[in-house]
C-alpha cells in the first residue's frame, strides 16, 4: 500500500510539475534562475570566506607556537648558563635547581615542537583548501557574468519568439474555420476559383458553338449594313471617299460555320441592291 501511494505521489509530482513548466512565463523563470544563480554565488562565497578564515588562524596559530618554541629555547639556554655558572661558583644547590629548570623547560619545548610541526601539516592542509575555494568562487563567478550576459539576448530570443508564435496563430487562423457558419479560408478561395473555372469555360464553349458562330454572323451582318449606309449618306453629301475595304472570306473549312454566307458577301449583295 505505501508503495502503491509513493508511486501515484510521484506521478501526481511529475504530471503537475510539467503544467506548471507548459503555463509558466519563461521571462519570470529567466530572472527567478539569474536570482537563484546569484543568491548560490553569495552562499559559495561565505563558505570560501570560512575557509580562507581558517586558513588565517592556523597561520596564526603557527606563528604563535613558533614564538613559544623561540621563548622555550631562550629559557632553556639560560637555565643552563646559570646552572654553569652557579657549578663554577661551587653552588651545588643552585646549579642543581637550574639543572633541573632547563629539564623542565626543555620537556616542554619538544611537546611545543611537536605542535609546531602538527600545525605546519594543518596549516599545508587549509592553505590547499583555501586556494581550491578560491579557484571554485572565481569559477562561479566568470559562470553567473556569463548568464548575466546572456540574460539580454535570452530575452530579445523570447521576444522574437513569442512574436513569430502570434504570427503563426495569425496565419493559422486564416485556415482555420473561426464558426461553425463561417467557411475557411481556403474553402472560399475553392469557392470562386470553381466559380471562375465554370464561368470560363462556359464562355469557351460558347465560342466555338453554332449559337455562338451566328451570334457573330448578326452582328458582321449588321455593322456591313451600317457601313452601306454610311456610303450613300456620304454620296448624297457629294462626300465621296474610298470604301473601307472588305475584309477577306475566312479559308474554307468543312466547319457548320462555312455554310452561312460570310459577312464580306452579305456586304457586297446590299452594296449592289
Amino acid at each position: 500500500m505505501f508503495k502503491l501511494a509513493k508511486k501515484w505521489w510521484k506521478y501526481l509530482t511529475a504530471k503537475m510539475t510539467g503544467k506548471f513548466d507548459e503555463k509558466a512565463d519563461p521571462k519570470v523563470q529567466l530572472e527567478q534562475a539569474i536570482q537563484e544563480a546569484q543568491a548560490q554565488h553569495i552562499r559559495l562565497r561565505d563558505q570560501v570566506t570560512n575557509v580562507v578564515a581558517n586558513q588565517k588562524q592556523a597561520e596564526m596559530r603557527l606563528n604563535r607556537q613558533i614564538d613559544e618554541v623561540g621563548k622555550a629555547t631562550a629559557n632553556a639556554k639560560q637555565a643552563l648558563q646559570l646552572a654553569a655558572a652557579s657549578t663554577a661558583k661551587g653552588d651545588a644547590t643552585a646549579a642543581q635547581q637550574y639543572n633541573q629548570a632547563a629539564e623542565t623547560i626543555a620537556g616542554k619545548l619538544v611537546g611545543l615542537e611537536k605542535d609546531v610541526d602538527d600545525q605546519k601539516a594543518l596549516l599545508l592542509q587549509a592553505s590547499k583548501a583555501s586556494d581550491q575555494a578560491k579557484a571554485a568562487l572565481q569559477q562561479n563567478s566568470n559562470a553567473l557574468q556569463q548568464r548575466l550576459a546572456e540574460k539580454s539576448k535570452l530575452m530579445s530570443q523570447l521576444d522574437q519568439a513569442n512574436m513569430q508564435d502570434q504570427m503563426n496563430k495569425a496565419m493559422a487562423q486564416l485556415n482555420e474555420t473561426v464558426g461553425q457558419d463561417v467557411p475557411t479560408f481556403n474553402e472560399i478561395r475553392d469557392k470562386i476559383e470553381a466559380r471562375y473555372a465554370r464561368a470560363k469555360a462556359g464562355s469557351e464553349i460558347a465560342e466555338t458553338s453554332v449559337e455562338g458562330r451566328m451570334a457573330e454572323i448578326e452582328q458582321a451582318t449588321a455593322n456591313a449594313e451600317a457601313q452601306s449606309r454610311l456610303s450613300q449618306l456620304r454620296t448624297e453629301l457629294g462626300l465621296d471617299t474610298p470604301a473601307p475595304a472588305v475584309a477577306a472570306a475566312p479559308p474554307a473549312s468543312t466547319s457548320v460555320a462555312d455554310a452561312v454566307p460570310s459577312p464580306a458577301d452579305l456586304a457586297g449583295e446590299t452594296a449592289t441592291g
